[in-house]
């Protein structure tokens, strides 16, 4: 992936984004050295401040990323040399980086060469508890900001970074290998990967924040380790289904944004823009979840299930709303959310009209976790909106606009808002 920027860009706004984009990969790197989560965010972070002290006065390289991974590595290797107890790991490492880099999806499934995914599954080891697991990767595999992850997480920012803090602790105290693990313990950390993937993936699908609502490296990254996952785990049905999932979901991202950058909503998308090469894609990862599956279906399973509704409608007319109330409400009983909840009164707003949807949604008006969502207000808003209820629908979309991080999101809410 090409993060070169143009010749003419400021070199600390170029800094800035290179290493977001980098970074994930700079630490993974660095940490296949170190074996040392911790230790290699901040060789990464020193890879940065030379860069922010370089750049603007020789210029931004010609191949940015490569250059602070160099140098985070070179740090590396100086830090290891620098202990005499790891003098014949020193060695190992020097072949090893004079040597071709092996493939990303290696001929033997139980062998991962696969830099990122070894970071993922270590930052996923039991050792941490579940949300410290998905809060590291996050921060680490995702390049998240504290505050960025706080929102996916819907909880307090300070409660984010305390988890961050001891989970690097906990890794380097205990001792953790940085690998891919294999049989019984690689089935354990599935679920943690797995939702790690996804929140990565949903963070590039909607920013929470900034100036783009969209981040695409951040779900190129996360359907290309869905795809060596499927590879590696091909009798796991919710690998495949995730997959799927996340094919289904990339279709759409030409149409999703319109000529500036500014969001484009479900109902107005041109679906001709939906890539076709990834639904058939979705479709074939599906059918290859089923085709493992002896229960009955997981999460992720339901939720390729509703993007497929989705992808196999021409038009927004065509949408098998009632298939996706259905499957909703699977969904809440078999993962009980107020997020979930959220969805399904969206498809039964559709499918039984708007006042069903609001007796859905009122209730949700008081969970602790989406007091600050401002999903919840736009959604609300839509449907006061469809009842009439000009003036409530008004209010709700400008408290939504208000909670709303991203400048493309609130410009949108806003926009609405003034239509009403």
């Amino acid at each position: 992936m090409s993060t070169q920027p143009p010749a003419e860009a400021d070199p600390r706004h170029a800094i800035e984004t290179v290493f977001r984009l980098e970074a994930p990969r700079v630490i993974a790197g660095v940490a296949r050295i170190v074996r040392d989560i911790g230790i290699a965010e901040e060789l990464a972070q020193d890879a940065l401040v030379a860069a922010l002290e370089q750049w603007p006065r020789d210029g931004v390289p010609g191949n940015p990323g490569a250059w602070l991974t160099a140098t985070a590595r070179h740090r590396a290797v100086d830090l290891v040399r620098r202990r005499e107890n790891y003098a014949r790991k020193l060695a190992e490492i020097g072949r090893s980086m004079t040597t071709a880099a092996p493939p990303e999806e290696p001929a033997d499934p139980d062998d991962i060469d696969d830099d990122l995914l070894r970071l993922v599954f270590t930052a996923c080891h039991p050792v941490l508890s579940p949300e410290a697991r998905t809060a590291l990767t996050l921060r680490l595999l995702g390049g998240l900001t504290t505050a960025e992850i706080a929102r996916a997480f819907l909880v307090p920012e300070p409660t984010i970074a305390q988890r961050i803090v001891r989970a690097k602790r906990t890794l380097a105290t205990r001792d953790i290998a940085f690998e891919v693990p294999y049989g019984p313990d690689r089935e354990a950390r599935l679920g943690s990967v797995l939702d790690v993937i996804y929140l990565i993936y949903n963070e590039g699908y909607a920013a929470t924040a900034g100036d783009d609502w969209l981040r695409p490296a951040l779900c190129e990254d996360a359907l290309r380790l869905a795809r060596v996952l499927a590879g590696l785990m091909p009798k796991e049905p919710e690998v495949h289904a995730l997959t799927a999932l996340l094919e289904f979901q990339s279709s759409r991202t030409a149409a999703r944004t319109g000529p500036d950058g500014e969001p484009v909503l479900l109902r107005d998308q041109n679906r001709r823009r939906w890539n076709r090469m990834l639904i058939a894609r979705g479709i074939r990862a599906l059918a290859r979840a089923d085709a493992v599956a002896t229960g009955a279906p997981g999460p992720y399973a339901l939720q390729a299930a509703i993007a497929a509704c989705h992808a196999h409608a021409y038009t927004y007319e065509e949408t098998d709303w009632t298939a996706i109330a259905t499957l909703y409400g699977l969904l809440a009983a078999r993962s009980p959310s107020p997020v979930v909840e959220l969805n399904r009164a969206v498809a039964v707003s559709m499918t039984e009209g708007p006042a069903a949807a609001l007796a859905i949604v009122d209730p949700l008006t008081a969970a602790p976790a989406l007091r600050d969502y401002h999903l919840l207000p736009s959604v609300r808003g839509d449907i006061l909106a469809r009842l009439g209820r000009t003036a409530e629908a008004r209010a709700e979309f400008e408290r939504a606009a208000a909670l709303a991080r991203n400048e493309r999101e609130r410009e949108l809410l806003l926009r609405r808002a003034r239509e009403l």
